[in-house]
């Protein structure tokens, strides 16, 4: 039996022409064969391939990618439950991802999220190529496009990227990249007993009165609920939670002095579980319902620090999840 496996290609382009030169037969190939075909691509190129594809409507499932690449963890979501509700085809993916408008902080989620594809979805039978323009995206990206996608389509030569990374080496990357800052002096501490009433009440009183909308608070509670248990059950005690706000986001960080063994890695909580019984489901979750969450294991203990936007800022959270084929 054959095994499965993901073909997961960047393609370096210039301008609509050459994207549809290139993207254009690559959906029809899927077409030919019964593939499932997805093609999640900014403008101008989205209008301009439905043009070139219209003989295949119904074929083929287009997303604007501005609509479809919020939140990175999510969107890991959404691409594993549309693969999942395609089986058993193949599935052929045109996935550009979008790369303006955000923070130095999210741009480089967003190239653990590349990097991730490759171990999501490493045993699934698919084909995923993604569109990044040379035109006008910095050289910093493409470099990233390289570090991330094992295959490369550039000036229409098909090679191995010499400059691949391992996922856990890369997510390893992300981390030292953006270390958190220590916690304020100002920040509001809660020690934290066997009760987690308190603890929600807490939360949830001062995510509001820092800045969060009720629905991010809602999130942020259920989030941290779920760290704290996680804390009273494996960790050591004193456990704790700090609170405050930085910038533009409201911060939460759950402390405990307990080792983690074996220590947690760069993808620890980034991979889908099966279901809910699986090991790492509560870390899934919570990187599901706040912006960020960071997992630092050391010999002073473990803490988990999470991140949701203060309302009225342009937050992954706040935006509609993408309903369904554009």
């Amino acid at each position: 039996m054959t095994q499965m496996t993901l073909e997961h290609r960047a393609f370096l382009y210039r301008g609509v022409e050459d994207f549809l030169r290139v993207t254009e037969p690559f959906l029809r190939a899927g077409a030919r064969a019964g593939e499932a075909i997805v093609a999640v691509v900014r403008e101008p190129g989205l209008s301009a391939l439905r043009d070139s594809l219209s003989d295949l409507k119904g074929q083929v499932d287009f997303y604007d990618s501005d609509a479809f690449y919020r939140h990175p963890v999510r969107t890991l979501k959404q691409y594993h439950e549309l693969v999942k509700a395609m089986a058993p085809r193949r599935v052929r993916a045109l996935a550009e991802p979008v790369w303006h408008g955000w923070d130095a902080r999210e741009a480089v989620e967003w190239a653990r999220y590349e990097s991730l594809i490759n171990v999501v979805f490493g045993g699934v039978d698919a084909l995923a190529l993604c569109p990044y323009d040379r035109a006008s995206l910095p050289e910093a990206v493409l470099d990233q496009a390289r570090r991330t996608h094992p295959l490369l389509l550039d000036d229409g030569a098909a090679v191995r990227s010499d400059r691949y990374v391992d996922p856990a080496v890369f997510g390893d990357d992300c981390d030292r990249a953006r270390r958190a800052n220590g916690r304020p002096a100002d920040a509001e501490y809660l020690p934290v007993e066997s009760d987690l009433v308190p603890v929600r009440l807490f939360v949830g009183e001062r995510a509001v009165r820092l800045g969060a909308d009720e629905r991010s608070a809602r999130n942020l509670v259920t989030a941290v609920n779920e760290v704290v248990a996680n804390a009273l059950a494996h960790g050591c005690p004193p456990v704790g939670l700090w609170m405050w706000r930085d910038g533009p986001d409201v911060v939460c960080e759950v402390g405990d002095h307990g080792l983690w063994r074996p220590r947690p890695s760069s993808l620890t909580g980034f991979i889908p579980p099966c279901s809910a019984l699986d090991r790492g489901f509560g870390l899934w979750t919570v990187r599901l319902l706040v912006d960020h969450m960071e997992v630092r294991a050391g010999w002073d203990g473990t803490f988990v620090r999470l991140y949701t936007a203060c309302a009225g800022d342009a937050d992954a959270g706040d935006r509609p999840a993408p309903g369904g084929a554009a």
